[in-house]
């Protein structure tokens, strides 16, 4: 008999039809009711056990975590919160969980204490939920650029540059601890490393990207990124996944014309194919937020963010006019901010970047043209010679969640910025060919994958959206 999945059992109608189907205990009461799932959906089956017929050896062994095999009757449920239910006619137990040891019992555990356990937090239904929207997420990101002609491009994991400057990278290296050859001024000698150059793990695909888009014409990167910034806040991973697009001949408008329109096709994507696990984190959300202080709750629910999100047009200001509207602004002017706002070039924290969407344009805002001394080197500079044509797309409850820029296309201007910020042009003489052979007006952005399946399941740390977190003093699993 050909086994069914939990999903496929709930949504038939087809009564008084054999079924077979695989999957874990979730409960088993009165040694008659088994809840039964899969992982296909965030709903379990009711398997119901003729007791008296069944030996009690095998009762014995049916316990949360078990894996189990059954055959049955599907039949109308006599019960509440299910349509169907399946009569057992034979069960299996295909592995054993002692109910003593196994840590995910039926009861509310903590977020913490299923962090330290990650390898079977999957079986909640808080982090079934979770997984099935990223899982989601990940199809409509790839299925909205191969639907848009861009082309899929595989960035190196190992680089020899560091794109965002700020030398927080892992190294890479096959030197022995302690036993690395030394230069005669004491450094390690990297010419004699693997490979050849002192190298490390990548913290963004963006540069390698520029160099196909400006052949392919539109591309982008999909993959894990790493940054060796030494901090446990709930927004920060030592690993995460990045999506980088890379379009030649896009402004900075066309940039966020991108941006606007991806986003939304893809939360559009996840709110009708993930309606119950998407419903489940709204209550759960909701729950939550009653816990809170009042003065901290949210003003939307989970659903209300992402229908927040995909159905307002997003509101474009340029830095100024936002430093002026958070300079003169009640809670500025009333110190309430953490980081208060004086002076012009400061950059913008969280709680101004919320405050811009929540309480003052009520709508995703779109943020451009950023001083320069905050920003990257590669981000075309204005003619007023302060401000780069850079762009952030801020979220509610979120804030940031999208940066990118139009690139430094001339070749004088970005080598006198690299100049400036001691950018060795021996590193980057590739990078730089793209500007010396037929350059051309390009933009792109960084999405952080993890940020937005936060936004997407309302999750309040990052590392309840990644199967296994990777952060400082933790490489579990």
């Amino acid at each position: 008999m050909k086994r069914s999945s939990v999903v496929e059992v709930l949504q038939s109608d087809k009564f008084l039809q054999e079924v077979m189907i695989k999957g874990w205990v979730r409960t088993f009461r009165s040694n008659r009711f088994i809840a039964l799932n899969d992982g296909s959906t965030i709903h379990n089956i009711q398997c119901v056990v003729d007791f008296e017929n069944t030996k009690e050896e095998l009762l014995k062994r049916i316990t949360t975590g078990a894996a189990v095999s059954i055959k049955g009757t599907l039949t109308e449920s006599q019960g509440k919160g299910q349509s169907v239910e399946i009569k057992v006619t034979d069960l299996e137990v295909l592995g054993d969980s002692n109910p003593d040891e196994y840590p995910i019992q039926p009861k509310k555990h903590s977020l913490e204490f299923l962090r330290e356990n990650a390898h079977l937090r999957i079986r909640t239904n808080t982090f079934s939920a979770i997984m099935r929207v990223r899982s989601r997420l990940s199809f409509a990101v790839h299925k909205y650029f191969q639907e848009n002609g861009f082309n899929y491009v595989n960035t190196p994991i190992v680089t020899g540059s560091d794109a965002e400057g700020a030398g927080e990278m892992f190294g890479v290296s096959v030197f022995e601890k302690n036993k690395a050859p030394l230069n005669e001024d004491g450094t390690i000698d990297y010419s004699q490393d693997f490979f050849g150059k002192e190298t490390n793990l990548t913290v963004s695909g963006q540069l390698e990207a520029e160099t196909y888009a400006m052949a392919l014409g539109k591309v982008y990167t999909f993959g894990p990124t790493f940054r060796a910034e030494n901090s446990n806040t709930t927004r920060h991973l030592a690993e995460f996944w990045m999506i980088e697009p890379e379009v030649a001949f896009n402004d900075l408008d066309a940039n966020m014309d991108l941006s606007e329109d991806f986003i939304k096709a893809v939360l559009t994507d996840v709110l009708e194919n993930c309606t119950e696990d998407l419903a489940f984190l709204d209550q759960r959300l909701t729950q939550e937020e009653k816990s809170k202080p009042q003065a901290q709750r949210s003003d939307m629910s989970l659903l209300e963010k992402l229908h927040f999100v995909v159905e307002n047009n997003f509101k474009r200001v340029s830095y100024t006019e936002a430093f002026d509207i958070l300079r003169n602004c009640k809670p500025n002017k009333k110190k309430k901010f953490q980081f208060p706002i004086h002076q012009w070039g400061v950059d913008l924290q969280s709680e101004h970047e919320r405050f811009l969407v929540e309480k003052h344009f009520k709508c995703p805002v779109i943020l451009f043209d950023y001083p320069a001394t905050i920003k990257a080197f590669y981000m075309r500079l204005n003619e007023d010679g302060k401000t780069v044509r850079a762009m952030d797309v801020l979220f509610p409850g979120i804030g940031e969640i999208v940066g990118g820029s139009q690139r430094e296309e001339r070749l004088e201007v970005l080598q006198e910025k690299m100049a400036a910020l001691d950018i060795d042009e021996k590193e980057l003489w590739w990078y730089l060919d793209t500007r010396r052979f037929g350059t051309a007006v390009h933009s792109g952005f960084g999405l952080g994958f993890e940020r937005l399946v936060q936004f997407a399941t309302g999750m309040g740390n990052i590392r309840d959206v990644i199967p296994f977190p990777r952060s400082p003093q933790n490489a579990e699993f």
